[in-house]
């Protein structure tokens, strides 16, 4: 029998890969949170993000892609970037 997955979450919203593409939070909520990996980095045998793109975007559907941009950043890491995305979402969603 096949074992079900369980989502992967981070501090109680989900997260979704598409390549260099994760999303944070749910399209059911009015805000999600988009991370670009830019560029990467080997350090032993992984790959490591080193310039990471940040977007607060809205998730209404008859909007312009341009146009659901809340916020926007750069960092230099993952976990900084992900740091940054959660307390983005959370104030946004606070709202």
């Amino acid at each position: 029998m096949a074992k079900k997955q369980k989502p992967l979450t981070y501090k109680g919203h989900p997260l979704r890969r598409k390549d260099n593409l994760i999303y944070f939070g749910s399209m059911a909520d009015k805000y999600i949170v988009m991370l670009q990996i830019l560029d990467i980095k080997k350090v032993e045998d992984m790959d490591v993000a080193t310039k990471v793109s940040i977007q607060l975007q809205l998730t209404d559907p008859d909007l312009k892609s341009r146009d659901r941009v809340v916020k926007k950043s750069e960092k230099d890491s993952l976990y900084v970037a992900m740091d940054v995305a959660s307390v983005w979402l959370e104030r946004a969603l606070a709202m």
